[in-house]
């Protein structure tokens, strides 16, 4: 469960690996009584009296979680059987024993504590993320800072030149990269609100609502001046018209386009428009013209700063020692942000099974990561299969330029 304090969590995970563990899913109980979770403790009793029905300890912890008296003295905390695990001794174990932390990462989530509820959106306020926080990605900041944040930073320089901030910011790439990530730091960087869209939130069933849907997501943009709007998935929000003749997405789609003909107009002072997707062969060639989404940034698997930065993340608050990250950094190469998640989860995983095995608690090591790493496979290489296509036969006007230099640099073209 999502609330679940760290070690019922662990518990829970542990169970799920061993379920007819009797003592171990008797412990889990023992923490829900005392934390007056009295009806998921009775569940996991009765589950473990179905593996061992004349278990003693499994019959006490029943009749407290019923709210009976115990069939007999019983002390608060319960004897362990021979074997079992002292989860409290190995929690104060691990603790003691955590090593320095690595220094302080780049890569940061976003706050949760500063959004803002206007209306049914909720709109971010200020964050104090910035393009520094993102770990690498170095081609990516500085086509960012090119395209659409140098001219806004320079407002003489810009009239001088006579560069328009008409038109918005299309991100694109594989999933799991960090779109929505570099959304909120450009945000940051603008020392702008930041409100994210979905295809979700914008549908109704009733006709004529989704336009308007869409139509006060960018009055809130409006009002919340200086905002970055973020739509996200904007292949399910502007997929092409052809597709969507008979449904009601062509009138929302209409409705965007319509929004979107106003960036750079005084209705719209202070509205940046960013969007990302990983399909943009999907989104309708109209968003894509000049003084709409007509910018684009691909966002490509984490280089090996970005990957260091990253794990270092993951790790920041769990229990390792002599982790290698430099070794580590090279064999996930073309890993996603995603995927690299996983690989500190499922090495985390497999420390705390063999903890709850063995009855001794030890760290998470290298030999956990490598194993992590060794069955991970790559999420974005589907993407790639299908981006090759597209990028060998449908590179009309160079659009997808960027992404056949990668292609040809990384042998997959």
């Amino acid at each position: 469960m999502p609330d679940d304090p760290p070690l019922i969590h662990s518990l829970r995970t542990a169970v799920a690996a061993a379920p007819a563990d009797v003592p171990l899913r008797l412990h889990l109980a023992q923490l829900l009584l005392e934390a007056n979770r009295s009806d998921e403790a009775v569940a996991e009793v009765a589950v473990a009296l179905q593996h061992a029905p004349d278990d003693a300890q499994a019959r006490d912890l029943m009749a407290r979680a019923m709210g009976a008296p115990s069939p007999s003295p019983s002390p608060v905390q319960p004897p362990r059987p021979q074997g079992g695990f002292d989860w409290r001794a190995a929690e104060e174990q691990v603790r003691d024993a955590v090593p320095p932390r690595f220094a302080e990462t780049p890569v940061r989530a976003a706050g949760q504590d500063d959004s803002t509820d206007v209306g049914m959106w909720d709109v971010e306020g200020t964050n104090t993320i910035r393009l520094a926080d993102v770990g690498g990605m170095q081609d990516v900041k500085e086509r960012l800072e090119a395209a659409f944040l140098a001219p806004l930073r320079n407002p003489e320089l810009r009239k001088l030149y006579g560069k328009s901030l008409r038109g918005g910011l299309l991100l694109y790439g594989p999933p799991g990269c960090g779109k929505t990530f570099i959304a909120r730091a450009v945000a940051g960087e603008l020392g702008a609100a930041f409100l994210s869209v979905s295809v979700n939130d914008v549908l109704d069933m009733w006709i004529g609502n989704s336009e308007r849907n869409m139509h006060e997501v960018f009055e809130t943009a409006r009002r919340q001046a200086p905002c970055v709007l973020f739509l996200d998935e904007l292949d399910a929000l502007g997929g092409k018209r052809s597709r969507t003749a008979h449904s009601g997405m062509r009138n929302v789609i209409n409705q965007l386009l319509s929004e979107l003909d106003g960036i750079g107009s005084a209705a719209n002072e202070g509205v940046f428009v960013l969007a990302a997707t990983n399909l943009p062969w999907d989104v309708d060639n109209a968003l894509r013209r000049p003084g709409r989404l007509d910018r684009t940034i691909l966002v490509l698997p984490p280089d090996g700063p970005a990957r260091e930065a990253i794990l270092r993340y993951h790790l920041r608050d769990r229990p390792i020692e002599n982790v290698d990250l430099g070794k580590l950094v090279k064999i996930t190469d073309g890993l996603s942000g995603a995927d690299l998640a996983y690989v500190c989860e499922a090495a985390a995983e497999r420390a705390l099974l063999d903890s709850a095995r063995t009855g001794t608690v030890r760290m998470i090591g290298m030999e956990d990561l490598l194993a992590a790493a060794g069955e991970a496979m790559p999420s974005a290489e589907p993407w790639f299969a299908s981006a090759r296509n597209v990028a060998m036969f449908a590179n009309e006007g160079g659009m997808y330029d960027d992404l056949v230099r990668y292609l040809k640099k990384r042998r997959k073209l």
